[in-house]
Protein backbone atom coordinates (compact mmCIF):
# COMPACT_ATOMS: atom_id res chain seq x y z
CA UNK A 1 0.00 0.00 0.00
CA UNK A 2 1.62 3.24 -0.92
CA UNK A 3 1.64 6.84 -1.16
CA UNK A 4 4.25 9.00 -2.89
CA UNK A 5 5.44 10.98 0.29
CA UNK A 6 7.15 9.64 3.34
CA UNK A 7 9.86 10.09 5.32
CA UNK A 8 12.90 7.46 6.39
CA UNK A 9 14.21 7.19 9.82
CA UNK A 10 16.64 4.46 9.09
CA UNK A 11 20.38 5.76 9.94
CA UNK A 12 21.91 6.40 12.92
CA UNK A 13 20.51 7.08 16.15
CA UNK A 14 22.00 7.11 19.32
CA UNK A 15 21.91 3.66 21.78
CA UNK A 16 22.32 2.69 25.53
CA UNK A 17 22.20 -0.84 27.26
CA UNK A 18 20.76 -0.40 30.69
CA UNK A 19 19.27 -2.78 33.17
CA UNK A 20 15.93 -4.10 32.65
CA UNK A 21 14.36 -2.30 35.94
CA UNK A 22 15.93 1.41 34.58
CA UNK A 23 13.05 3.43 33.21
CA UNK A 24 14.72 6.49 31.22
CA UNK A 25 18.50 6.66 30.22
CA UNK A 26 20.09 10.68 30.55
CA UNK A 27 23.32 9.16 28.95
CA UNK A 28 23.69 7.19 25.77
CA UNK A 29 27.03 4.61 24.55
CA UNK A 30 27.53 5.87 21.28
CA UNK A 31 25.07 5.73 17.65
CA UNK A 32 23.70 2.01 16.04
CA UNK A 33 23.35 2.29 12.26
CA UNK A 34 19.19 1.46 12.18
CA UNK A 35 17.72 -1.08 10.96
CA UNK A 36 20.34 -3.41 12.14
CA UNK A 37 19.51 -5.88 15.45
CA UNK A 38 22.35 -4.59 18.28
CA UNK A 39 24.12 -8.02 17.85
CA UNK A 40 24.88 -7.75 14.32
CA UNK A 41 28.33 -6.01 12.71
CA UNK A 42 26.65 -3.96 10.50
CA UNK A 43 24.46 -1.92 13.41
CA UNK A 44 28.28 -0.49 14.42
CA UNK A 45 27.49 -2.43 18.15
CA UNK A 46 27.32 -6.26 17.47
CA UNK A 47 26.88 -6.77 21.31
CA UNK A 48 24.15 -9.35 23.07
CA UNK A 49 21.34 -7.94 24.74
CA UNK A 50 20.56 -10.18 27.95
CA UNK A 51 17.54 -10.63 29.28
CA UNK A 52 18.24 -8.49 32.20
CA UNK A 53 18.90 -5.37 29.92
CA UNK A 54 16.97 -3.13 28.11
CA UNK A 55 18.24 -1.69 24.83
CA UNK A 56 17.02 2.59 24.26
CA UNK A 57 17.19 4.09 20.95
CA UNK A 58 17.28 8.06 20.61
CA UNK A 59 16.93 10.69 17.46
CA UNK A 60 15.49 13.23 16.53
CA UNK A 61 13.61 14.18 13.31
CA UNK A 62 11.64 17.45 11.74
CA UNK A 63 7.81 17.54 11.74
CA UNK A 64 6.60 16.34 8.71
CA UNK A 65 3.46 18.49 8.79
CA UNK A 66 2.97 20.54 6.11
CA UNK A 67 3.82 24.06 7.07
CA UNK A 68 0.78 26.16 7.93
CA UNK A 69 -1.22 23.48 6.68
CA UNK A 70 -1.31 20.96 9.70
CA UNK A 71 -5.26 20.75 10.52
CA UNK A 72 -6.19 17.62 8.58
CA UNK A 73 -3.19 16.07 8.44
CA UNK A 74 -2.59 12.80 10.93
CA UNK A 75 1.43 11.44 11.13
CA UNK A 76 2.12 7.81 11.41
CA UNK A 77 5.29 6.28 12.41
CA UNK A 78 6.15 2.65 11.18
CA UNK A 79 7.97 0.19 12.24
CA UNK A 80 8.66 -2.68 9.54
CA UNK A 81 9.48 -5.04 12.80
CA UNK A 82 10.68 -4.34 16.39
CA UNK A 83 12.46 -7.43 18.73
CA UNK A 84 10.53 -8.32 20.87
CA UNK A 85 8.55 -5.86 22.80
CA UNK A 86 9.09 -2.25 22.96
CA UNK A 87 7.18 1.11 23.94
CA UNK A 88 7.71 4.33 21.99
CA UNK A 89 8.37 7.67 23.37
CA UNK A 90 8.06 11.10 21.30
CA UNK A 91 8.85 14.13 23.46
CA UNK A 92 8.21 12.16 26.70
CA UNK A 93 4.79 10.88 25.57
CA UNK A 94 4.55 7.16 25.44
CA UNK A 95 2.66 6.87 21.91
CA UNK A 96 2.61 3.53 21.59
CA UNK A 97 3.70 -0.06 22.82
CA UNK A 98 4.17 -3.39 20.95
CA UNK A 99 4.73 -6.80 21.48
CA UNK A 100 6.16 -9.48 18.90
CA UNK A 101 9.45 -9.74 16.94
CA UNK A 102 8.10 -10.19 13.34
CA UNK A 103 5.35 -7.83 12.29
CA UNK A 104 5.12 -4.29 11.27
CA UNK A 105 3.38 -2.65 13.17
CA UNK A 106 2.12 1.91 13.66
CA UNK A 107 1.21 4.46 15.87
CA UNK A 108 -0.52 7.32 15.17
CA UNK A 109 1.69 10.46 16.70
CA UNK A 110 0.34 13.65 15.15
CA UNK A 111 -0.78 14.85 19.32
CA UNK A 112 2.32 14.97 20.55
CA UNK A 113 4.25 16.53 17.71
CA UNK A 114 5.90 20.00 18.05
CA UNK A 115 6.73 22.43 15.42
CA UNK A 116 10.60 22.01 14.22
CA UNK A 117 12.60 19.33 15.80
CA UNK A 118 10.74 16.64 17.71
CA UNK A 119 12.61 13.53 20.05
CA UNK A 120 11.95 10.08 19.41
CA UNK A 121 12.57 7.39 21.69
CA UNK A 122 12.22 3.83 21.62
CA UNK A 123 12.76 1.16 24.45
CA UNK A 124 12.96 -2.69 23.49
CA UNK A 125 13.20 -5.61 25.80
CA UNK A 126 13.73 -8.80 24.29
CA UNK A 127 14.75 -12.20 26.51
CA UNK A 128 15.46 -14.43 23.12
CA UNK A 129 15.88 -18.04 24.29
CA UNK A 130 15.19 -17.55 28.07
CA UNK A 131 12.19 -16.93 27.17
CA UNK A 132 8.97 -19.16 25.55
CA UNK A 133 8.21 -16.41 22.73
CA UNK A 134 8.42 -17.00 19.07
CA UNK A 135 11.60 -16.21 18.13
CA UNK A 136 12.71 -18.84 15.41
CA UNK A 137 16.27 -20.02 15.68
CA UNK A 138 17.58 -17.22 17.95
CA UNK A 139 19.79 -18.05 20.65
CA UNK A 140 22.20 -16.40 23.27
CA UNK A 141 23.97 -18.86 22.98
CA UNK A 142 24.93 -20.11 19.40
CA UNK A 143 25.68 -23.78 18.53
CA UNK A 144 24.26 -26.46 15.44
CA UNK A 145 21.44 -25.01 14.01
CA UNK A 146 20.96 -22.28 16.38
CA UNK A 147 21.78 -18.97 15.55
CA UNK A 148 22.80 -15.55 16.43
CA UNK A 149 20.11 -13.84 18.90
CA UNK A 150 18.55 -10.76 17.37
CA UNK A 151 17.55 -7.62 19.41
CA UNK A 152 15.80 -4.50 18.75
CA UNK A 153 14.78 -2.66 15.39
CA UNK A 154 15.66 -4.48 11.97
CA UNK A 155 13.53 -3.45 9.96
CA UNK A 156 12.95 -0.01 8.53
CA UNK A 157 11.37 2.91 10.59
CA UNK A 158 9.83 5.35 8.68
CA UNK A 159 7.02 8.25 8.87
CA UNK A 160 3.95 9.43 6.77
CA UNK A 161 1.60 12.09 6.91
CA UNK A 162 -1.76 11.08 5.82
CA UNK A 163 -5.20 12.76 5.23
CA UNK A 164 -7.38 13.20 8.69
CA UNK A 165 -9.95 10.78 6.56
CA UNK A 166 -7.61 8.26 4.38
CA UNK A 167 -6.90 4.53 3.31
CA UNK A 168 -5.85 2.41 6.39
CA UNK A 169 -5.33 -1.11 5.27
CA UNK A 170 -6.47 -2.98 1.98
CA UNK A 171 -7.09 -6.88 2.07
CA UNK A 172 -7.05 -7.99 -1.98
CA UNK A 173 -8.34 -11.63 -2.24
CA UNK A 174 -8.82 -13.20 -5.75
CA UNK A 175 -10.89 -15.38 -7.00
CA UNK A 176 -9.28 -17.24 -10.00
CA UNK A 177 -12.12 -19.28 -11.06
CA UNK A 178 -14.72 -16.46 -10.94
CA UNK A 179 -12.04 -13.92 -12.67
CA UNK A 180 -12.91 -10.81 -9.95
CA UNK A 181 -10.38 -9.53 -7.33
CA UNK A 182 -12.22 -8.34 -4.07
CA UNK A 183 -11.13 -5.44 -2.98
CA UNK A 184 -11.72 -4.63 1.31
CA UNK A 185 -11.13 -1.08 2.82
CA UNK A 186 -10.76 -0.24 5.51
CA UNK A 187 -10.93 3.60 6.63
CA UNK A 188 -9.64 5.86 9.44
CA UNK A 189 -11.33 8.83 10.66
CA UNK A 190 -14.34 8.13 8.42
CA UNK A 191 -16.50 10.96 8.46
CA UNK A 192 -19.60 12.38 6.89
CA UNK A 193 -20.51 10.47 3.06
CA UNK A 194 -17.55 8.09 1.73
CA UNK A 195 -17.11 6.64 -1.25
CA UNK A 196 -14.52 4.37 -2.91
CA UNK A 197 -13.26 3.89 -6.00
CA UNK A 198 -10.87 1.29 -7.04
CA UNK A 199 -9.26 0.67 -11.11
CA UNK A 200 -7.15 -2.26 -12.24
CA UNK A 201 -4.19 -2.02 -14.87
CA UNK A 202 -2.25 -4.24 -17.06
CA UNK A 203 0.76 -2.25 -17.85
CA UNK A 204 -0.93 1.16 -18.48
CA UNK A 205 -4.12 0.35 -18.98
CA UNK A 206 -7.00 -0.10 -16.95
CA UNK A 207 -8.67 -2.91 -17.21
CA UNK A 208 -10.98 -3.09 -14.55
CA UNK A 209 -13.07 -0.42 -12.36
CA UNK A 210 -15.14 0.13 -9.96
CA UNK A 211 -17.16 2.69 -7.25
CA UNK A 212 -19.56 2.61 -4.95
CA UNK A 213 -20.39 4.10 -1.21
CA UNK A 214 -17.90 2.81 1.08
CA UNK A 215 -19.45 0.37 2.46
CA UNK A 216 -15.55 -1.70 2.70
CA UNK A 217 -15.85 -3.50 0.19
CA UNK A 218 -15.18 -3.34 -3.62
CA UNK A 219 -14.96 -6.27 -6.62
CA UNK A 220 -13.43 -5.77 -9.97
CA UNK A 221 -13.93 -7.62 -13.03
CA UNK A 222 -11.47 -8.94 -14.91
CA UNK A 223 -11.83 -10.10 -19.04
CA UNK A 224 -8.99 -12.25 -20.23
CA UNK A 225 -7.36 -13.08 -16.82
CA UNK A 226 -3.53 -13.82 -17.64
CA UNK A 227 -2.46 -16.61 -14.59
CA UNK A 228 0.21 -15.94 -12.18
CA UNK A 229 2.31 -19.04 -12.14
CA UNK A 230 6.36 -19.32 -11.50
CA UNK A 231 6.45 -19.54 -15.54
CA UNK A 232 4.79 -16.54 -15.84
CA UNK A 233 4.57 -14.33 -12.51
CA UNK A 234 2.52 -11.79 -14.39
CA UNK A 235 0.90 -8.96 -11.86
CA UNK A 236 -1.77 -6.35 -12.06
CA UNK A 237 -1.54 -2.95 -10.65
CA UNK A 238 -4.07 -1.30 -8.35
CA UNK A 239 -5.18 2.22 -7.13
CA UNK A 240 -7.49 2.73 -4.50
CA UNK A 241 -9.29 6.40 -4.00
CA UNK A 242 -11.46 7.25 -0.69
CA UNK A 243 -13.76 9.94 -2.41
CA UNK A 244 -15.10 12.73 -0.16
CA UNK A 245 -18.30 15.33 -1.62
CA UNK A 246 -16.81 14.11 -4.69
CA UNK A 247 -13.49 14.86 -4.09
CA UNK A 248 -10.59 12.24 -3.46
CA UNK A 249 -9.45 12.90 0.09
CA UNK A 250 -6.59 9.42 -0.26
CA UNK A 251 -5.19 7.42 -2.93
CA UNK A 252 -2.91 4.41 -2.45
CA UNK A 253 -1.25 1.96 -4.91
CA UNK A 254 -1.13 -1.40 -4.84
CA UNK A 255 -0.88 -4.50 -6.90
CA UNK A 256 -2.48 -8.01 -7.23
CA UNK A 257 -2.02 -11.32 -8.78
CA UNK A 258 -4.56 -14.25 -9.95
CA UNK A 259 -3.98 -16.92 -9.03
CA UNK A 260 -4.96 -20.15 -7.51
CA UNK A 261 -3.84 -22.87 -5.12
CA UNK A 262 -5.27 -26.19 -4.62
CA UNK A 263 -4.33 -30.32 -4.38
CA UNK A 264 -5.82 -32.48 -7.19
CA UNK A 265 -5.38 -36.29 -6.79
CA UNK A 266 -2.53 -35.85 -3.74
CA UNK A 267 -0.59 -33.03 -6.02
CA UNK A 268 0.11 -29.56 -5.36
CA UNK A 269 -1.65 -27.52 -8.25
CA UNK A 270 -1.34 -23.75 -9.73
CA UNK A 271 -4.02 -22.57 -11.09
CA UNK A 272 -5.70 -26.38 -11.45
CA UNK A 273 -2.48 -27.27 -13.36
CA UNK A 274 -0.03 -29.79 -11.10
CA UNK A 275 3.06 -28.69 -10.06
CA UNK A 276 6.30 -30.16 -8.81
CA UNK A 277 7.45 -28.21 -6.01
CA UNK A 278 11.30 -28.47 -5.07
CA UNK A 279 13.37 -26.09 -3.23
CA UNK A 280 15.85 -24.73 -0.49
CA UNK A 281 15.15 -24.72 3.18
CA UNK A 282 15.83 -20.35 3.48
CA UNK A 283 16.59 -19.32 6.74
CA UNK A 284 17.15 -15.59 5.97
CA UNK A 285 20.75 -15.12 8.16
CA UNK A 286 23.55 -12.70 6.70
CA UNK A 287 26.60 -12.92 8.00
CA UNK A 288 27.04 -8.78 8.83
CA UNK A 289 23.87 -8.20 8.93
CA UNK A 290 21.99 -11.24 10.53
CA UNK A 291 18.03 -10.74 10.39
CA UNK A 292 18.36 -7.90 8.27
CA UNK A 293 19.94 -8.12 4.49
CA UNK A 294 22.57 -5.51 3.92
CA UNK A 295 21.52 -4.55 0.81
CA UNK A 296 18.59 -4.72 -1.32
CA UNK A 297 20.81 -6.85 -4.12
CA UNK A 298 22.31 -9.15 -1.42
CA UNK A 299 18.38 -9.64 -0.51
CA UNK A 300 17.36 -10.38 -4.48
CA UNK A 301 20.35 -12.68 -4.62
CA UNK A 302 19.50 -15.54 -2.18
CA UNK A 303 16.21 -15.11 -4.59
CA UNK A 304 17.61 -15.43 -7.69
CA UNK A 305 20.21 -18.04 -7.03
CA UNK A 306 17.34 -20.19 -6.04
CA UNK A 307 15.90 -19.75 -9.51
CA UNK A 308 19.29 -19.67 -11.29
CA UNK A 309 19.56 -23.46 -10.56
CA UNK A 310 15.64 -24.14 -11.45
CA UNK A 311 14.24 -23.88 -8.33
CA UNK A 312 10.63 -23.11 -7.98
CA UNK A 313 9.88 -22.51 -4.84
CA UNK A 314 11.35 -21.39 -1.49
CA UNK A 315 10.87 -22.52 2.36
CA UNK A 316 10.74 -19.72 4.53
CA UNK A 317 12.27 -21.17 7.62
CA UNK A 318 10.69 -19.98 10.90
CA UNK A 319 11.73 -15.96 10.24
CA UNK A 320 8.89 -13.51 8.56
CA UNK A 321 10.77 -11.59 5.81
CA UNK A 322 10.92 -7.56 4.97
CA UNK A 323 7.83 -6.85 2.62
CA UNK A 324 10.69 -6.47 -0.05
CA UNK A 325 11.49 -9.99 -0.04
CA UNK A 326 7.68 -11.22 -1.01
CA UNK A 327 7.05 -9.06 -3.56
CA UNK A 328 10.45 -9.95 -5.22
CA UNK A 329 9.36 -13.66 -5.12
CA UNK A 330 6.33 -12.46 -6.54
CA UNK A 331 8.04 -10.51 -9.30
CA UNK A 332 10.08 -13.44 -10.19
CA UNK A 333 7.52 -16.25 -9.47
CA UNK A 334 9.10 -17.99 -6.75
CA UNK A 335 6.67 -20.03 -4.68
CA UNK A 336 6.42 -19.64 -0.67
CA UNK A 337 5.81 -21.79 2.10
CA UNK A 338 5.89 -19.22 5.22
CA UNK A 339 6.66 -20.50 8.45
CA UNK A 340 5.62 -19.19 11.58
CA UNK A 341 8.87 -18.51 13.66
CA UNK A 342 8.92 -21.06 16.74
CA UNK A 343 8.23 -20.23 20.16
CA UNK A 344 7.94 -22.72 22.99
CA UNK A 345 10.65 -25.08 23.38
CA UNK A 346 12.78 -26.40 20.84
CA UNK A 347 10.86 -30.03 20.46
CA UNK A 348 9.95 -31.86 23.05
CA UNK A 349 11.27 -34.24 25.72
CA UNK A 350 12.28 -37.84 25.96
CA UNK A 351 8.27 -39.06 26.96
CA UNK A 352 7.09 -37.17 23.13
CA UNK A 353 9.55 -38.92 21.61
CA UNK A 354 9.46 -42.22 23.08
CA UNK A 355 5.87 -42.03 22.38
CA UNK A 356 6.24 -40.77 18.46
CA UNK A 357 9.04 -43.28 18.05
CA UNK A 358 6.72 -46.28 19.22
CA UNK A 359 3.79 -44.89 17.70
CA UNK A 360 1.46 -43.76 20.11
CA UNK A 361 -0.44 -40.80 19.02
CA UNK A 362 -2.08 -38.93 21.86
CA UNK A 363 -4.14 -35.39 20.76
CA UNK A 364 -2.06 -32.64 21.23
CA UNK A 365 -4.17 -30.63 23.62
CA UNK A 366 -2.23 -32.65 26.24
CA UNK A 367 1.04 -32.72 27.14
CA UNK A 368 1.46 -29.09 26.08
CA UNK A 369 3.99 -28.02 28.49
CA UNK A 370 6.31 -30.79 27.06
CA UNK A 371 6.77 -28.32 24.33
CA UNK A 372 6.55 -25.17 26.04
CA UNK A 373 2.90 -24.56 25.96
CA UNK A 374 1.40 -25.40 29.50
CA UNK A 375 0.67 -21.83 30.22
CA UNK A 376 -2.68 -20.42 29.13
CA UNK A 377 -0.59 -17.05 27.99
CA UNK A 378 1.73 -18.59 26.08
CA UNK A 379 -0.72 -19.65 23.64
CA UNK A 380 -2.78 -16.73 23.42
CA UNK A 381 0.26 -14.80 22.34
CA UNK A 382 1.08 -17.75 19.86
CA UNK A 383 -2.69 -17.23 18.08
CA UNK A 384 -2.54 -13.39 18.41
CA UNK A 385 1.31 -13.54 16.52
CA UNK A 386 0.11 -16.01 14.00
CA UNK A 387 -3.02 -14.12 13.03
CA UNK A 388 -0.78 -11.07 13.19
CA UNK A 389 1.42 -12.53 11.08
CA UNK A 390 -1.16 -13.72 8.28
CA UNK A 391 -2.88 -10.20 8.39
CA UNK A 392 0.47 -8.82 7.74
CA UNK A 393 1.74 -11.61 4.44
CA UNK A 394 -2.07 -12.78 3.22
CA UNK A 395 -1.62 -9.64 0.38
CA UNK A 396 1.53 -11.31 -1.09
CA UNK A 397 0.55 -13.84 -4.27
CA UNK A 398 3.30 -15.80 -3.70
CA UNK A 399 2.64 -17.31 -0.57
CA UNK A 400 1.11 -20.65 -1.39
CA UNK A 401 0.96 -22.29 2.20
CA UNK A 402 1.04 -21.38 6.35
CA UNK A 403 3.40 -23.71 8.63
CA UNK A 404 2.71 -23.05 11.99
CA UNK A 405 4.68 -25.73 13.81
CA UNK A 406 8.15 -27.14 12.83
CA UNK A 407 9.77 -30.09 14.59
CA UNK A 408 7.28 -29.99 18.03
CA UNK A 409 8.72 -26.63 18.84
CA UNK A 410 5.92 -25.11 20.80
CA UNK A 411 3.35 -27.35 19.12
CA UNK A 412 0.20 -27.74 20.33
CA UNK A 413 -3.42 -27.98 19.27
CA UNK A 414 -2.56 -28.65 15.51
CA UNK A 415 -6.30 -29.45 14.25
CA UNK A 416 -7.67 -26.64 15.76
CA UNK A 417 -4.61 -24.34 14.66
CA UNK A 418 -4.87 -25.61 10.90
CA UNK A 419 -8.41 -25.25 11.07
CA UNK A 420 -8.54 -21.64 11.98
CA UNK A 421 -5.64 -21.21 9.39
CA UNK A 422 -8.30 -22.55 6.81
CA UNK A 423 -10.90 -20.51 7.65
CA UNK A 424 -9.28 -16.75 8.54
CA UNK A 425 -7.34 -17.80 4.56
CA UNK A 426 -9.51 -19.93 2.58
CA UNK A 427 -7.11 -19.13 -0.11
CA UNK A 428 -3.99 -21.10 0.63
CA UNK A 429 -2.88 -24.46 1.74
CA UNK A 430 -1.92 -25.59 5.43
CA UNK A 431 1.49 -27.49 6.62
CA UNK A 432 -0.14 -27.97 10.17
CA UNK A 433 2.85 -29.43 11.76
CA UNK A 434 6.13 -30.11 9.28
CA UNK A 435 8.15 -32.93 10.02
CA UNK A 436 8.20 -34.94 13.78
CA UNK A 437 5.12 -35.04 15.16
CA UNK A 438 2.40 -35.38 12.59
CA UNK A 439 -0.64 -35.54 14.10
CA UNK A 440 -2.69 -35.74 10.78
CA UNK A 441 -4.36 -32.25 10.88
CA UNK A 442 -3.35 -29.86 7.36
CA UNK A 443 -3.42 -30.54 3.95
CA UNK A 444 0.20 -32.50 3.94
CA UNK A 445 1.75 -35.27 5.40
CA UNK A 446 5.04 -33.59 6.06
CA UNK A 447 8.08 -35.06 6.70
CA UNK A 448 12.00 -34.54 7.40
CA UNK A 449 14.45 -36.89 6.67
CA UNK A 450 17.96 -37.03 7.75
CA UNK A 451 20.77 -39.17 7.18
CA UNK A 452 18.53 -42.36 6.42
CA UNK A 453 17.15 -43.55 3.02
CA UNK A 454 13.89 -41.16 2.05
CA UNK A 455 10.76 -43.03 2.32
CA UNK A 456 7.09 -41.78 2.52
CA UNK A 457 4.68 -42.76 5.42
CA UNK A 458 1.51 -44.67 5.18
CA UNK A 459 -0.68 -42.99 3.03
CA UNK A 460 -3.60 -41.01 4.62
CA UNK A 461 -4.89 -39.41 1.99
CA UNK A 462 -2.85 -36.02 2.22
CA UNK A 463 -0.50 -34.91 0.19
CA UNK A 464 2.73 -36.02 0.65
CA UNK A 465 5.91 -33.43 1.02
CA UNK A 466 8.80 -33.87 2.08
CA UNK A 467 9.76 -30.48 3.94
CA UNK A 468 13.27 -31.28 4.93
CA UNK A 469 15.98 -33.34 3.49
CA UNK A 470 19.40 -33.46 2.65
CA UNK A 471 21.72 -31.03 4.66
CA UNK A 472 25.10 -32.42 2.97
CA UNK A 473 27.57 -30.50 4.17
CA UNK A 474 30.95 -29.22 2.99
CA UNK A 475 33.68 -26.68 4.34
CA UNK A 476 35.01 -23.91 2.16
CA UNK A 477 38.39 -22.94 4.25
CA UNK A 478 38.19 -19.19 4.38
CA UNK A 479 34.56 -19.10 3.84
CA UNK A 480 33.09 -19.83 6.87
CA UNK A 481 31.79 -18.37 10.31
CA UNK A 482 34.39 -20.70 12.62
CA UNK A 483 37.26 -22.34 11.55
CA UNK A 484 37.07 -24.98 14.23
CA UNK A 485 33.68 -25.60 14.38
CA UNK A 486 30.91 -27.15 12.24
CA UNK A 487 27.56 -28.61 11.42
CA UNK A 488 25.85 -30.76 9.53
CA UNK A 489 24.46 -34.01 8.34
CA UNK A 490 26.83 -36.08 6.17
CA UNK A 491 30.00 -34.60 4.91
CA UNK A 492 32.08 -34.01 1.82
CA UNK A 493 35.65 -33.48 1.09
CA UNK A 494 35.34 -31.61 -2.12
CA UNK A 495 32.64 -29.87 -4.40
CA UNK A 496 33.23 -33.08 -6.90
CA UNK A 497 31.94 -35.57 -4.58
CA UNK A 498 29.54 -33.32 -2.65
CA UNK A 499 27.63 -32.67 -6.91
CA UNK A 500 27.79 -36.37 -7.40
CA UNK A 501 26.29 -37.61 -3.97
CA UNK A 502 23.90 -34.87 -4.36
CA UNK A 503 22.88 -35.72 -7.67
CA UNK A 504 22.93 -39.51 -6.74
CA UNK A 505 20.62 -38.45 -3.91
CA UNK A 506 17.66 -37.26 -6.10
CA UNK A 507 18.13 -39.40 -9.08
CA UNK A 508 18.06 -42.65 -6.68
CA UNK A 509 15.72 -41.51 -3.79
CA UNK A 510 13.57 -38.40 -4.60
CA UNK A 511 12.48 -39.71 -8.49
CA UNK A 512 11.04 -43.02 -7.24
CA UNK A 513 9.23 -40.88 -4.09
CA UNK A 514 8.03 -38.47 -7.20
CA UNK A 515 6.08 -41.88 -8.38
CA UNK A 516 4.83 -42.74 -4.89
CA UNK A 517 2.85 -39.86 -4.91
CA UNK A 518 5.58 -37.04 -3.49
CA UNK A 519 4.10 -33.68 -4.65
CA UNK A 520 6.80 -31.25 -2.60
CA UNK A 521 10.66 -31.53 -1.91
CA UNK A 522 12.53 -28.85 0.43
CA UNK A 523 16.44 -29.42 0.62
CA UNK A 524 18.61 -28.18 3.32
CA UNK A 525 19.31 -25.51 2.51
CA UNK A 526 20.04 -22.02 0.63
CA UNK A 527 23.40 -21.04 2.16
CA UNK A 528 25.23 -21.83 5.17
CA UNK A 529 24.06 -20.46 8.82
CA UNK A 530 27.03 -19.59 10.81
CA UNK A 531 28.49 -23.56 11.98
CA UNK A 532 25.88 -25.18 9.91
CA UNK A 533 27.54 -25.39 6.95
CA UNK A 534 24.64 -27.38 4.46
CA UNK A 535 24.19 -24.40 1.75
CA UNK A 536 24.14 -24.66 -1.83
CA UNK A 537 26.62 -21.33 -1.17
CA UNK A 538 28.61 -20.39 1.85
CA UNK A 539 27.51 -18.42 4.53
CA UNK A 540 29.16 -14.86 2.40
CA UNK A 541 27.69 -15.66 -0.37
CA UNK A 542 30.81 -15.97 -2.21
CA UNK A 543 31.42 -20.42 -3.33
CA UNK A 544 28.57 -21.83 -4.34
CA UNK A 545 29.34 -25.03 -3.62
CA UNK A 546 27.92 -27.16 -6.68
CA UNK A 547 28.16 -26.28 -10.92
CA UNK A 548 25.13 -23.96 -11.29
CA UNK A 549 24.17 -26.09 -14.82
CA UNK A 550 24.54 -29.49 -13.26
CA UNK A 551 21.81 -28.56 -10.42
CA UNK A 552 19.50 -27.00 -13.07
CA UNK A 553 19.60 -30.44 -15.04
CA UNK A 554 19.17 -32.27 -11.78
CA UNK A 555 16.33 -30.13 -10.85
CA UNK A 556 14.43 -29.95 -14.29
CA UNK A 557 15.15 -33.87 -14.18
CA UNK A 558 12.49 -34.13 -11.18
CA UNK A 559 10.03 -31.77 -12.96
CA UNK A 560 10.25 -34.43 -16.00
CA UNK A 561 9.74 -37.25 -14.22
CA UNK A 562 6.78 -35.47 -12.25
CA UNK A 563 5.18 -34.35 -15.87
CA UNK A 564 5.87 -37.71 -17.39
CA UNK A 565 4.75 -40.31 -14.49
CA UNK A 566 1.72 -41.31 -12.78
CA UNK A 567 1.20 -40.10 -8.95
CA UNK A 568 0.20 -43.25 -6.88
CA UNK A 569 -1.97 -42.20 -4.07
CA UNK A 570 -1.23 -45.79 -3.01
Amino acid sequence: MTRPEWQNLNGLWDYAIASKEQTSVEKFDGQILVPFAVESELSGVQQALLPSQRLWYRRTFDSPLPQGEGLGVRVLLHFGAVDYQCEVFLNGQLVGAHTGGYCPFTFEITEALMTGENELVVAVWDPSDAGKQERGKQVLRPQGIWYTAVSGIWQTVWLEAVPETSIESLKLTPDFDAGTLSVEVKARGAAGTLSLEAEAFDGQVMIAHNGGLAAGRLVLTLENVRAWSPADPHLYDLKVRLIQNSQTVDEVGSYFAMRKFGIQDGRFAVNDQPLFLYGPLDQGYFPDGLYTPPSEAAMLFDIEYAQRIGCNFIRKHVKVEPARWYAACDRLGLIVWQDMPNGGTGGADWVAYLAIGLGITTPDDLWMSRFGRGEVAGRERFRAELAEMVATLEHFPCIAAWVPFNEGWGQFESHRMAEWLKQADPTRLVDAASGWFDRGAGDFQSRHIYSIKLRRGRPDGRSFALTEFGGYSLKIPGHVWDEEKCFGYKFFESPEALTEAYVKLLAEQVEPLIAEGLAVAIYTQTTDVEIEINGFLTYDRQVEKMDTSVLREAHARLSRVFSEGRISSK
